[in-house]
């Protein structure tokens, strides 16, 4: 009796009820081609203000996942740069930060290049540039050998932990892994969204890597979708949903991974959470368009470096504004000038009707777009 799916004698071949899938499907497809056509009527400065949040987001929500927590302004200043974004080089970009965000635009706009193993052990390589996980030695930019024993996924305490899965032994990932980016280059007439779905199941259940396993199965997932659509911008953040899903995400692989190979519930749940990811990227491209309309509104008027520099960190925190409001201090910080200086400045912002000030005077003075 087999325990895990690899070890059944039709793995890889897997199974799914296409009539199960369908409605699933079929509303997704339809929210993903309203999201394309609203993207498609953006300027295209603003398609990269939408792309830079949608990057950020990816970044910080799939190392999440796993339990990494990463400086904002990091992954903001390395997006702005390699974007080629005002915001570049404000704040001190890590080395892992700088790595993630290479390797995630390489998958989207690298979309018409094949997978390979070098494409695959250059992305685990940037993720573990120092060799380590944590304290941990790994064997980066190459598979795992097992040389501590058998690849667990656990959870719990030292004493009392739990094992969720057990992987493919070492000596198999090559034969493994050749299969997988053999299917991955020659894709059968199937959906693409399935095709992506069935992408991300097979490389973590393979579990080709000693870590890093998740964030590259959801690389190879947006590799797959850019394919699928044809497009090297992103226009969502799955890992941003699986992050708020992150409990399911793990039942539903350890179900499907310990079952007979029919992987129906997973690509349910897989197509559901892209459709919320689409939803959740409609909420940003609104956000752009305000933006945009914004800037529509007061194009004739004449701004200097520090007020455009101030109005964008308003109209990048969105309606709701910063908390507490705007205050001279805030923009001092902000624009890095004086005291007076700013106070001028929002005078001006505030007389040709960019900004609107609260009824208190002196230090409690609050700014906030008209939007």
């Amino acid at each position: 009796m087999t325990k895990y799916i690899w070890q059944s004698k039709n793995w890889p071949e897997l199974k799914y009820e296409a009539q199960k899938l369908l409605p699933h499907l079929s509303s997704c497809r339809r929210k993903q081609g309203e999201l394309l056509s609203r993207i498609a009527t953006l300027d295209e400065n603003f398609i990269i203000d939408a792309e830079a949040a949608l990057l950020e987001s990816e970044a910080i929500r799939t190392s999440e996942i796993e339990g990494l927590q990463l400086d904002p302004q990091s992954v903001r200043s390395s997006v702005a740069r390699k974007l080629g974004l005002e915001d570049a080089g404000i704040a001190k970009v890590g080395r892992y930060e700088d790595n993630l965000v290479t390797v995630l635009l390489d998958a989207v706009q690298g979309y018409s290049r094949n997978l390979n193993k070098e494409r695959l052990f250059a992305w685990h390589a940037a993720l573990f540039p120092s060799g380590y996980s944590g304290i941990t030695p790994i064997s980066a930019g190459t598979w795992r050998s097992d040389k501590e024993g058998a690849m667990h996924v656990i959870s719990g305490r030292p004493g009392k932990q739990r094992i969720h899965y057990e992987a493919p032994p070492a000596e198999k990932l090559g034969d493994e892994m050749n299969k997988f980016i053999d299917w991955f280059n020659t894709p059968e007439d199937q959906d693409g969204i399935i095709r992506a779905g069935i992408a991300h199941f097979r490389f973590v259940t393979i579990h080709p890597f000693d870590d890093g396993n998740g964030r590259l199965a959801r690389i190879i997932t947006d590799l797959a979708m850019a394919q699928d659509e044809k497009t090297a911008r992103r226009a969502y953040s799955i890992s941003a949903q699986i992050a708020g899903n992150r409990k399911d995400y793990y039942d539903i692989l350890e179900h499907t991974q310990k079952g007979n190979g029919d992987i129906t519930l997973w690509l349910v749940w897989f197509i559901d959470i892209l459709e919320k990811a689409i939803l959740n990227s409609q909420s940003i491209i609104a956000h752009t368009l305000m933006k945009a309309d914004f800037w529509r509104k007061h194009a004739t008027i004449q701004l200097n470096e520090r007020q455009r520099k101030v109005l964008n960190k308003l109209l990048d925190a969105g309606p709701d504004g910063f908390t507490g409001g705007l205050s001279n201090k805030n923009y001092v910080s902000i624009a890095k000038c004086g005291p007076a200086t700013a106070t001028r400045d929002l005078k001006y912002l505030v007389d040709v009707g960019m900004l609107m000030r609260s009824d208190s005077g002196g230090r409690s003075t609050r700014y906030g777009l008209i939007w």
